[in-house]
């Protein structure tokens, strides 16, 4: 029997040290957790539902991935993402086949804004479908660890029963505390088992007899953008009120235009990043990740429609339009930090890069 490490800090992670693959743990098809730790032994400060994205060394070049951590920062010596390859999945694939206990890895983050935490209230709904239950187990694991266990209705789609991330664990939580009531429904079953849950996509009908009192929840959805599409259809047909929903999603959602008049005309605008001494002009379409790369500069980005907040920057001086898609905060705004990859300078611009 190896002996327990001793090398244990009180000091939190932070993404300039490399994470270590400690465990891949097989989920379902496709399907696995792949657990991190610091090699320093340092441990991971985080809110559940936050998200790391990942450098991975694909053939061709670094990929930058973003994925949902599926641990709960109650459990702070390791850190762990659970990911499913899709079709023609390029860094998921590569994980699933190449990962291994002992390689590491860049990680940035962990950040978002998709947690509980600051949503508190005393009764939740959670609603997931796939792969995006991994927020909501982060979640639910963070309640049952906390010892006081809200009041959670968990609902989860999936293709079919063996495709449910989680099960097990999840049934586990709900056998010992009340506060936690599981849904599953599946659109087919396996042949020679038995599916005692529901059958079909998430309906109104099925919404209304998992959690009856949903009107007096706060929601959290989770999935492919389809699915919530139309949970928030369905929701919102029901008249619930959507101040308290809140959803979780990578696809790219459609982005508000900018207006003509707030761009700056062609070749009037510069940006000089102040730590690397280099400057190049710009026109107003250039974002500041754009220009970045033309004078060598490497800004970490992964989802580049402002969603996962990856390439959050600081700007020392001038103006930008930026629209974003959740990434980054009022308060980050007004203290000068940006999103890189949708922000186009107007004028002038100093960053501190």
């Amino acid at each position: 029997m190896g002996k327990p490490r001793q090398n244990w800090t009180a000091e939190p992670w932070n993404d300039s040290e490399l994470l270590e693959c400690a465990m891949v743990i097989p989920e379902a098809p496709d399907c696995a957790t792949i657990a991190f730790r610091a090699p320093s032994g340092a441990w991971f400060d985080y809110q559940p539902g936050q998200f790391l994205t990942l450098d991975l060394p694909v053939p061709g070049g670094p990929l930058q991935r973003t994925y949902t951590i599926s641990s709960s920062p109650s459990r702070p010596l390791s850190i762990s993402i659970t990911v499913k390859a899709q079709a023609g999945s390029i860094g998921t694939r590569w994980m699933l086949d190449h990962l291994k206990p002992g390689m590491k890895v860049k990680a940035h983050g962990p950040a978002g804004q998709f947690t509980f935490l600051r949503h508190p209230a005393k009764k939740y709904l959670f609603i997931s479908a796939g792969s995006g239950m991994t927020p909501v187990m982060s979640m639910t694991t963070w309640a049952w660890d906390s010892g006081e266990m809200p009041d959670i209705v968990f609902v989860h789609a999936a293709r079919k029963p063996s495709d449910i991330i989680f099960k097990r664990r999840l049934e586990q939580f709900a056998s010992r505390v009340p506060g936690l009531q599981l849904h599953f429904t599946v659109e087919e079953v396996e042949p020679f088992s038995v599916w005692p849950g529901y059958r079909g996509r998430l309906s109104q009908i099925m919404l209304g007899l998992m959690a009856p009192d949903y009107l007096d929840r706060e929601v959290f959805c989770c999935g492919p953008e389809p699915f919530m599409r139309a949970v928030r259809e369905m929701l919102s047909s029901l008249g619930y009120d959507m101040a308290r929903y809140h959803e979780e999603s990578f696809a790219a959602p459609a982005l508000t235009e900018v207006p003509v008049e707030t761009v700056v005309p062609a070749a009037v605008s510069e940006v000089t990043f102040a730590a690397s001494g280099k400057t190049m002009a710009c026109d107003g379409t250039d974002t500041v990740l754009a220009v970045a790369k033309r004078v060598g500069l490497n800004i970490p980005s992964s989802c580049n429609f402002g969603l996962c907040g990856t390439c959050k920057v600081k700007k020392l001086s001038g103006e930008v339009a930026m629209v974003h898609n959740g990434g980054i905060s009022e308060d980050e705004i007004a203290a000068g930090m940006i999103l890189a990859c949708c922000a186009r300078p107007q004028g002038a611009v100093v960053m501190d890069l």
